[in-house]
């Protein structure tokens, strides 16, 4: 990974472009979707720019850069579509202090932007090293197309409740109030009426939440035989997301036990007495091995009421050179 990506706090900060053409115009209806004051580098700025200029979105100072033009800034950009002028007004910038980017010339930036999938406040960046952007419109346009619209309005109403969310514990009881929010009682209230109080919403399921009894956890055992993670069922791959706790053999590729949630705690495999009991206490289990449990472990399981779910594995083709030679 050449470039960490990362998300920038602009409220208040200023960020410099230099430039009034296509490339300028390109990066500033990017830039004017943040709180950041923008400033404009250029002798003759386009009409929209200018036009922007007027709205209160951005200042033009209309010459070349000078010395000292983009102190304080966090970013700047070079956006003159001319290689010499975009290389002096680099060096000011980086003289200043300043992060910059040069377009369309990944080898001397030293950022680059992402594509951006826009659900404010929810912002998917979607990068390819700047070797792709090709790829990378086809990502974004794909990942558009899957995420609702209303997703904004959703996560700004999450945003404003997640202090009142603290009420319920830490781990599985928090995440499935908020799932079930984001992905069935959010939706269906705005379905209903798009000025629905997404605050009230909330509220009220909140307190479903906190007078539900606490249920009992599961225990899901995944046979992965394959080290290959495209090989890995859906349903092994959304219980990678949703455990609480995975354990896996040594034969379990490092590639599989990536895709698991991030907060998720891993062990060795073990027996049918310590799942049962982290179960027990609500803890959802994920058991990763090459071969299925013993059906002793599923009945030890089952016999104390936790529910315990077996998913097959895919197992990989054989090798199609020694079929050749065996035929």
């Amino acid at each position: 990974m050449q470039h960490f990506p990362i998300f920038m706090a602009l409220a208040g900060r200023r960020v410099i472009l230099s430039g009034g053409g296509d490339a300028a115009m390109a990066k500033l209806r990017l830039l004017m979707k943040t709180e950041a004051h923008l400033t404009v580098f250029a002798p003759t700025p386009d009409a929209q720019i200018v036009t922007w200029e007027a709205e209160g979105r951005l200042r033009i100072i209309r010459r070349a850069m000078d010395p000292g033009d983009a102190l304080c800034a966090a970013l700047f950009y070079a956006a003159d579509e001319d290689a010499a002028e975009d290389a002096r007004t680099v060096h000011l910038a980086r003289r200043d202090g300043a992060l910059t980017n040069i377009v369309d010339n990944l080898a001397d930036s030293q950022f680059i932007t992402p594509a951006i999938v826009d659900r404010d406040p929810v912002t998917i960046a979607i990068g390819t090293e700047g070797t792709a952007p090709v790829l990378a419109r086809a990502i974004k346009a794909d990942i558009e197309a899957m995420l609702p619209a209303r997703l904004g309005p959703l996560a700004r109403a999450a945003k404003g409740f997640r202090r009142m969310a603290e009420a319920l514990p830490m781990g599985r009881a928090r995440r499935a109030f908020w799932t079930e929010f984001f992905f069935t009682k959010g939706p269906d209230a705005l379905d209903r009426d798009e000025a629905v109080d997404l605050h009230q919403v909330l509220d009220q399921q909140l307190q479903s939440h906190l007078t539900a009894q606490s249920g009992k956890g599961r225990v899901t055992f995944a046979i992965a035989a394959a080290a290959d993670p495209e090989l890995l069922p859906l349903k092994t791959r959304n219980a990678l997301h949703e455990a609480d706790l995975v354990l896996h053999g040594p034969e379990i590729a490092g590639a599989i036990l990536e895709l698991a949630r991030r907060e998720a705690a891993f062990g060795p495999l073990s027996d049918a007495a310590h799942m049962t009991q982290a179960a027990a206490e609500g803890t959802h289990i994920l058991a990763l091995s090459a071969t299925p449990p013993a059906p002793a472990t599923l009945a030890a399981l089952r016999s104390a009421g936790i529910d315990a779910l077996v998913i097959p594995g895919i197992a990989p083709l054989p090798n199609l050179t020694m079929l050749k030679e065996t035929a």
